[in-house]
């Protein structure tokens, strides 16, 4: 078994499913793999699909360096309603009517979000603040404060046209919330709205073409994954460990 003869190393792309959060899938594999050195670099959030970089063994020492990387989103935002994470898995805060909205003014108002800018991080979100994840203090009802955070959007177009529901895809840096920048697009259009659906489709030059899902890794035979695993040279060429 090559899990005997020596431990697996590489990055494994893997194509999360809804209602998995990142931490459901390190486990998953950590069962299927028989290893505890796994990690991710960048997580998604429970309710979004898509891109997830896992970090097999020694290949945990370049996640700075592929959460530093751009990524690459497609989803749907609806319009008209608010919630408290500003995504479709939150409580219903505010509805509002949406207005007749042309499809050249909708892409004027998200064109409006490209550049180099600050944006405040979401109440819902594992940032701490004191030691305390900021959704800890959200379930209890709680505002704190936040620091804003310098973001770039390099792209936000939109793909399909509709109200109240568009689609969208996005190109952002690390640290980016989609779902904010959902929220931040409402309040301008003066109709509120949140995230519905995300999908990540890319981190740089890494695509959700070359991922497997779950459910196909834990089919394969741990020689199987061994040459799926894209080497930490190939990965992070400009990284010396």
């Amino acid at each position: 078994m090559i899990g005997r003869m020596k431990e697996l190393e590489g990055v494994l792309l893997v194509d999360k499913p809804t209602d998995h959060t990142s931490h459901d899938v390190v486990a998953r594999l950590r069962r299927k793999l028989q290893m505890k050195r796994i990690g991710h670099a960048g997580t998604l959030d429970p309710m979004a699909t898509g891109l997830l970089i896992m970090l097999i063994g020694k290949a945990t020492k370049i996640s700075q360096y592929l959460i530093s990387l751009d990524k690459e989103y497609e989803g749907t935002i609806e319009l008209g309603k608010v919630t408290d994470s500003q995504d479709a898995q939150g409580q219903l805060m505010e509805t509002k009517p949406v207005p007749a909205l042309t499809e050249a003014e909708l892409r004027t108002a998200m064109q409006g979000f490209l550049g180099d800018q600050y944006q405040t991080p979401p109440m819902y979100s594992a940032i701490k603040i004191d030691g305390v994840p900021l959704y800890k203090s959200a379930r209890k009802g709680e505002e704190i404060e936040r620091e804003p955070r310098f973001i770039r959007v390099s792209e936000f177009e939109l793909t399909r046209f509709g109200l109240p529901a568009f689609d969208f895809r996005l190109r952002c840096s690390k640290g980016t919330y989609v779902r904010t920048i959902a929220h931040d697009l409402g309040q301008r259009l003066g109709c509120g709205a949140h995230l519905a659906a995300l999908r990540r489709t890319a981190t740089d030059r890494f695509n959700i073409a070359q991922a497997l899902t779950l459910d196909e890794i834990e089919k394969l035979s741990l020689p199987e994954i061994d040459r799926r695993l894209i080497p930490v040279r190939e990965a992070a060429p400009s990284v010396a460990l």
